[in-house]
């Protein structure tokens, strides 16, 4: 089929941007990918990837590359601080059989295998560049681009990112991202021969996990409770999140704790989130992932649900004929989905910081999980 539009430009180069500039390009768009970053850099630390991701990954075609470079588990493996396992969430195999049902990888490496797949599908990546102004002209955008030139598509899809420049252009008075009074820590250590899979110990306000992302290196995770959205010292990263873990007994975060050093890749971030109220769209521009939904790494969902907007959006304008009708069935097909997982999430967090109930957080969790394994 024909696609609605065939000259396309994706302004941000994150996942949900190379995601569709790889599935674009594979129905047979022109593509243009404009992306701030000179060097299109991708920072953090690991990022756990749940069955909806995977089978998200293996309609791109990198399923493979993944496996290749990160590492796949199945389930989710729930312990007390002290250390033993009191439950395990499943992770059901969506991508193949013979493909775990969850996983996780450095992020910078997955970005890479999408960088590589962008370029390899044939979109025309410009690095340093992004758009200064634009207008609708008939059933055209031209678009100003900061490196002085001018261009015409059919559509243009922002995949900006939380602070999306295209947004606030788009909708003035479009909400701003919130912080949720929560931070993660995230480091990279050497993985132990006992942990195959991510693992969790809940305690009362702190709750460390630990994911594999490689056959030899795992990657912590720490959420912790601040009300205040202010500075921290990278001198201070160390000791503080040492700090974070001296009240679990586990052995492995025992351990965990005395490696950590300069080393570790410590990185901080607080979190915020956002959700957009319909629309996503403005004429001939619409918005995809971080830039109208970014949620907390709670249901580890964020990475899906940004780079399944682009495979439904792909997907919409080749089953309508016309723009608009394509970007109403794609948003009517997303809203639903993106705000439960961003309003979930959101509330995970909220019983962590406030020590609340955990049966509770325990449902939520396991109806957004089974919410996530269903079709797109």
């Amino acid at each position: 089929m024909t696609l609605a539009a065939q000259r396309i430009l994706i302004i941000g180069g994150g996942f949900s941007g190379m995601s569709a500039a790889i599935d674009l390009r594979r129905r047979g768009a022109q593509v243009d990918l404009v992306e701030l970053d000179a060097q299109w850099r991708n920072y953090g630390a690991g990022i756990s990837l749940g069955p909806a991701t995977l089978r998200a990954l293996k309609q791109l075609g990198v399923l493979e590359a993944f496996l290749r470079e990160g590492a796949a588990g199945d389930g989710v493996r729930l312990c007390l601080p002290h250390g033993p396992q009191v439950a395990e969430l499943p992770t059901p195999r969506l991508a193949s059989p013979d493909v775990p049902g969850g996983g996780a990888i450095l992020r910078p490496v997955l970005a890479r295998i999408l960088a590589d797949a962008t370029r390899a599908a044939g979109a025309d990546v410009r690095l340093g560049c992004t758009f200064s102004a634009l207008r609708e002209v008939g059933h055209e955008v031209e678009v100003d681009f900061t490196d002085g030139q001018t261009r015409r598509y059919d559509l243009v899809i922002g995949a900006d990112g939380l602070y999306s420049k295209l947004r606030t252009h788009l909708f003035p008075h479009a909400p701003k991202p919130r912080y949720s009074g929560q931070a993660v820590w995230r480091a990279v250590l050497p993985r132990p021969q006992e942990i195959t899979t991510c693992t969790m110990w809940m305690g009362p306000r702190i709750k460390p996990g630990v994911n594999p992302v490689s056959r030899d290196e795992m990657y912590l995770f720490v959420t912790e409770p601040r009300p205040l959205n202010d500075h921290v010292d990278p001198a201070t990263f160390v000791s503080h999140l040492r700090g974070l873990l001296e009240e679990f007994s586990a052995p492995v975060l025992k351990t965990i704790r005395e490696q950590l050093d300069d080393k570790a890749r410590i990185i901080f971030r607080p979190l915020e989130g956002l959700l957009l109220p319909r629309p996503w769209y403005q004429g001939r521009v619409v918005l995809i992932g971080d830039a109208v939904h970014a949620t907390t790494p709670h249901l580890a969902s964020g990475a899906c649900i940004g780079i399944e907007d682009a495979l439904v959006l792909a997907d919409e304008l080749e089953r309508n004929g016309a723009v608009p009708q394509a970007l109403a069935a794609f948003e009517e097909r997303r809203w639903e989905r993106c705000r439960m997982v961003v309003e979930n999430s959101a509330r995970l967090g909220e019983i962590e910081v406030e020590g609340g109930d955990k049966d509770e957080h325990s449902r939520i969790m396991r109806a957004s999980h089974a919410a996530l394994v269903q079709p797109i």
